[in-house]
């Protein structure tokens, strides 16, 4: 009896215990159950579905920066690149949880912690915002170095000009985004624009592009695009025209060499300049193209378009006689004088000596239609077409509208306004024998073939008529180019003022081609306001237009075709330019 009371005492205190056991076991085996039928169920019945799950949230489409197409002179040197640059991003909610890293982030960015605070709480409810764009890219990866929650780079391209001011004016610049805004990156802008890409990329926890996936869209850069302006040309009138206003202390000018063969615009430069690579700093007056957008009166530059329309009317030759006695000429209440009498004298001397007289009496000989028409045809009064943005026109009243003093003051300048591109169409048009071709700012593979707005003969007998000008005798001495014959004109005009001319505020111009004998360039220099003293056209613009002619011909290796005036100097600079 009592063994069998001691077994089943025994029994009962191992029982709790075998139950505890088994109930361990149990929950275990259960528990090890619901992990497998787990791990089936995620790893077979419903892989695919956490397979995107995942991908959802590491799979990102993210953009591939493109260059805008680089611009170049016609001789392929660069004026606009796009360089690479890092600009850094955050999202606003993921840096906000880290704002004891703002202050280093902030050094490493150049920027203040407050400005960064700022921007968070602007931007709090996005998922993007900037906080500094186009930085080197060792900067930027100085700043990713860091690893601040939030904080991601990605890749553009910023819009760098190597000519600086130079050619500012012509190229113009684009705004931070690669959008053109001025000149011709305006202009050409759906031709320059770059086309971005799209890819799959997988990034970390953190946003860092950690793989490849695949290639949704290629980046496609822009065009390339190959402009008229020759950049050594360029440069040359540049630093010539920026001398002079310096030397007369000028308000403004500018200066175009345009190709008499092509049309083509060489140069074309103004005063002030401005940097696009900083183009903040400036005023928009001073980014804006005068040598296209303002207008002037052209004064006595315009004559030698009089005595075309003399020429072409067949009524008139060179040495076709006009009397200015007594050196003055009564039209009305308004009295034109000359510098002193000249007599009679022939249209040749009215270029010569720029007689306001002999031009009034010729321009009211002629059919008022006759002077418009060849106005008009040498491209006075219209753009020229050169597909610069905001170009101007001018102005050229309709004949029928005109009185004799209109037609008067006309002939020496005043009463239409000009553009200096388009004078130095006009005298292009005449260095090319009355052939008018279009201005072309892009560099041309062939010539144009233009339209005859003047005959051959009559433009001859101009060029050689506008020859004496650039002589002792004649207004435009110091427009000479040693080497070459030059045909030009001079031109000063008193500036338009409210209800009138100021008679202390000139512009001063000269304009020609060279060399005479077989045209090759047209070139025109404009000084606005000259205030050191001297103010006519040949004393302020014609040494302008020497120096760019001069410097432009050995470029383009013109041969000289006035060699008794080359000295050992001119020779030695010529064989340079030959070389």
């Amino acid at each position: 009896m009592k063994r069998t009371r001691k077994k089943t005492k025994a029994r009962t205190r191992r029982d709790p215990y075998r139950l505890r056991v088994a109930t361990v076991l149990i929950v275990f085996a259960l528990v090890f159950s619901v992990l497998i039928a787990r791990a089936v169920d995620l790893q077979i019945l419903r892989r695919d579905f956490h397979d995107g799950e995942a991908k959802a949230l590491q799979l990102r489409v993210v953009e591939i920066a493109a260059r805008r197409g680089p611009i170049t002179d016609r001789n392929d040197e660069p004026l606009a690149v796009s360089s690479p640059v890092d600009t850094i991003f955050a999202v606003p909610a993921k840096l906000a949880q880290a704002r004891e890293r703002i202050p280093e982030l902030a050094e490493a960015l150049g920027r203040s912690d407050e400005s960064i605070m700022r921007d968070l709480s602007r931007y709090k409810n996005r998922e993007f915002m900037y906080l500094k764009r186009h930085l080197a890219p060792e900067t930027a990866a100085g700043v990713m170095r860091l690893k601040v929650p939030g904080v991601n780079s990605q890749r553009e391209y910023r819009r760098f000009y190597p000519a600086a001011e130079v050619t500012g004016h012509v190229v113009g610049f684009t705004n931070i985004d690669g959008e053109g805004i001025e000149g011709l990156e305006w202009a050409y802008d759906d031709w320059l624009l770059e086309q971005t890409g799209r890819k799959r990329v997988i990034k970390d926890r953190r946003g860092n592009v950690v793989e490849d996936v695949e290639q949704i869209e290629p980046a496609i850069s822009g065009r390339p695009l190959a402009i008229s302006i020759d950049l050594r040309i360029q440069y040359m009138a540049y630093r010539e025209l920026k001398a002079a206003v310096a030397r007369h202390k000028a308000k403004s000018a500018s200066a175009v060499v345009i190709d008499v063969d092509s049309g083509e615009v060489l140069a074309m430069v103004n005063q002030p300049a401005f940097n696009p690579n900083s183009v903040g700093r400036y005023a928009a007056a001073t980014r804006r193209n005068r040598a296209v957008v303002d207008v002037f009166e052209p004064g006595s530059s315009i004559k030698p378009f009089i005595v075309a329309a003399a020429l072409e009317s067949g009524s008139y030759g060179p040495a076709s006689m006009i009397d200015t006695n007594p050196g003055y000429y009564q039209i009305g209440r308004k009295t034109i004088r000359d510098k002193r009498n000249l007599g009679r004298i022939d249209l040749t001397t009215i270029l010569t000596k720029s007689s306001n007289v002999g031009a009034s009496k010729l321009a009211l000989s002629l059919q008022r239609d006759e002077i418009w028409s060849v106005l008009a045809r040498l491209g006075f009064g219209s753009p020229t077409a050169s597909g610069f943005p905001g170009e101007s026109g001018g102005l050229v009243n309709d004949f029928q509208t005109w009185r004799d003093i209109s037609v008067a003051t006309l002939s020496y300048g005043y009463g239409l306004s000009v553009t200096t591109l388009q004078l130095a169409q006009a005298y292009a048009t005449i260095g090319a024998l009355g052939v008018r071709r279009p201005v072309s700012l892009l560099r041309l593979d062939e010539r144009p073939a233009g339209e005859r707005a003047l005959s051959a003969n009559s433009a001859r007998m101009l060029i050689d008529m506008m020859e004496t000008v650039v002589t002792d005798e004649g207004t435009g001495g110091r427009a000479a180019v040693p080497g070459y014959r030059v045909a030009g004109k001079t031109g000063t005009a008193w500036k338009s003022t409210a209800g009138g001319y100021s008679e202390d505020r000139y512009l001063a111009v000269f304009a020609g081609v060279a060399p005479a004998g077989a045209p090759r360039l047209a070139v025109v220099v404009v000084m606005d306001e000259p205030s050191a003293g001297e103010f006519y056209g040949g004393i302020v613009a014609a040494p302008v237009f020497s120096r760019v002619a001069a410097g432009a011909l050995r470029m383009l290796a013109v041969p000289p075709d006035d060699v008794a005036t080359l000295n050992d100097t001119h020779i030695l600079q010529a064989m340079e330019a030959h070389r």
